[in-house]
């Protein structure tokens, strides 16, 4: 009797080694299986995309401040966003209301003679990824099933592209995750118009991805762009956002744009106050087409009629500090300067999670009177202190410290150094690229004594 035989266990022959019995090779496990099919679905959890759990709750706020008013034609693709975004952060309970949410904005949006249809595909993608991490398994296959029976009921009219609904979202989505993903939303968005020309809003949109690339740009879009925002405006002459933008592009290339600026402001004012209204941009073509105190007037007319609204309180906040900082031909008073300082508090106790931009704000226009100009630099060496500040986070306060010690300090060397700070961190933004500008210019006129240090840095800094 063998050993095995003699202490009541079979033996281990190799047919009957778990590892090698077909049932549970890998690829056959049931949970692979689903897996797999989570993976080959088109939504958020499947779309690459990148984020801090920083600028998850900055775009939470951002997607809160757009609204919920009935005829947003994004609204469901908001509440997407929404669920998506706090079962990233954890909130699996709000994640799950915002999915049903989202179902019933776009049976609603749609008008359709069915509750379903295209637009819920990437809803029902998110839902079977939700109960999925949430180890409901059977609820996880009733979403799936859902997906399959909605794809065989509405094909994409192209085999070689994914459904134009799909690439909407997709491309409205991808928009909201930085200027590198611009590009692709707007492919996406070509892709679904070419579809469904019908669809206005997706053209619309299609425009203002393109235009956001020109977004710091003193001169406005090309002219290609320019005429495709006019084309836009034709087809779209309700959305009050688009033609605010087109006049502020204008204005940008040197066309007087003062009166019809203010004709759409009497128009924009009266709709409720939202980020997809128009009103922060045109309180922006007001600072620079008008003056920057007629748009601090405007902001605060508004402000009375509204006084609870948080995005209204933002968007007054940096009309001051776009006068107090950015206009060198008249200096601000102290009463300006108080008031600033009041709105700038208020909206940082309003956006608890996403306020590094507003407390940088506060520190410089503080430092704009002597009263808090000590202030000031206990603000920015509290921030420097931060131990969870993201790339990017840290990029924008380097750069932004780096010109407060300029302009407002004198201390030009160690200005130098946080341009440099901000250079070194290897990941694009806008705040990476001025500062290496910056350092250019300053190696280019050779007059600095860091000019030597900052030749080699620059030299030794590698391309992103």
């Amino acid at each position: 009797m063998s050993a095995a035989q003699s202490n009541g266990k079979p033996e281990d022959r190799p047919q009957d080694r778990p590892e090698d019995k077909p049932e549970d090779k890998p690829e056959d496990k049931p949970q692979d299986k689903l897996v797999d099919k989570l993976k080959a679905l088109e939504c958020h959890f499947t779309w690459g995309l990148k984020y801090s759990r920083a600028s998850l709750l900055q775009l939470r706020d951002k997607l809160e401040d757009i609204g919920t008013e009935e005829g947003n034609g994004w609204l469901g693709h908001i509440y997407n966003l929404q669920g998506y975004i706090h079962h990233q952060l954890g909130f699996n309970d709000e994640a799950r209301s915002f999915f049903s949410k989202a179902a019933e904005a776009f049976s609603r949006i749609r008008n359709a003679e069915s509750d379903e249809g295209p637009w819920l595909v990437v809803n029902f993608g998110n839902k079977a990824w939700l109960h999925y991490s949430l180890g409901e398994h059977a609820e996880t296959q009733v979403c799936l099933s859902r997906v399959d029976e909605l794809m065989r009921a509405y094909p994409s009219p192209s085999e070689e592209e994914l459904h134009p609904e799909i690439c909407a979202e997709k491309a409205w989505t991808l928009m909201k995750f930085g200027p590198e993903k611009v590009l692709l939303a707007a492919d996406y968005f070509q892709k679904a118009i070419r579809m469904q020309p019908e669809m206005v809003e997706w053209q619309t949109s299609h425009v203002l991805a393109s235009v956001s690339k020109f977004k710091h740009s003193s001169t406005g879009p090309d002219d290609d762009i320019m005429v495709e925002m006019r084309n836009a405006i034709e087809q779209d002459p309700e959305n009050l956002f688009l033609a605010v933008l087109y006049a502020g592009q204008r204005g940008k290339k040197g066309e007087d744009v003062q009166d019809e600026i203010q004709e759409l402001a009497r128009k924009v004012l009266v709709n409720p106050v939202s980020s997809y209204s128009g009103i922060n941009i045109l309180l922006r073509a007001y600072a620079y087409n008008l003056s920057f105190e007629e748009a601090i007037n405007l902001a605060e007319e508004v402000l009375q009629k509204h006084p609870d609204e948080r995005y209204l309180k933002r968007c007054a906040a940096l009309c001051y500090k776009r006068k107090i900082i950015y206009d060198r031909n008249n200096q601000p008073n102290q009463n300006m300067i108080n008031r600033a300082i009041e709105l700038h508090k208020e909206v940082i106790s309003l956006y608890p999670d996403s306020c590094l931009v507003k407390e940088i704000d506060l520190a410089n226009i503080s430092a704009k009177s002597p009263r808090s100009l000590a202030t000031a630099d206990q603000m920015y060496q509290e921030l420097l202190k931060r131990r969870n500040l993201q790339a990017e986070d840290k990029q924008l306060l380097y750069n932004r410290y780096a010109q407060y010690l300029k302009y407002d300090q004198h201390e030009y060397r160690n200005s130098n150094r946080y341009h440099m700070k901000a250079a070194e961190i290897m990941n694009k933004s806008f705040h990476r690229d001025n500062s290496i500008s910056i350092l250019q210019r300053i190696r280019d006129r050779g007059r600095s004594r860091m000019h030597r240090e900052i030749e080699e840095f620059l030299a030794r800094l590698q391309p992103l």
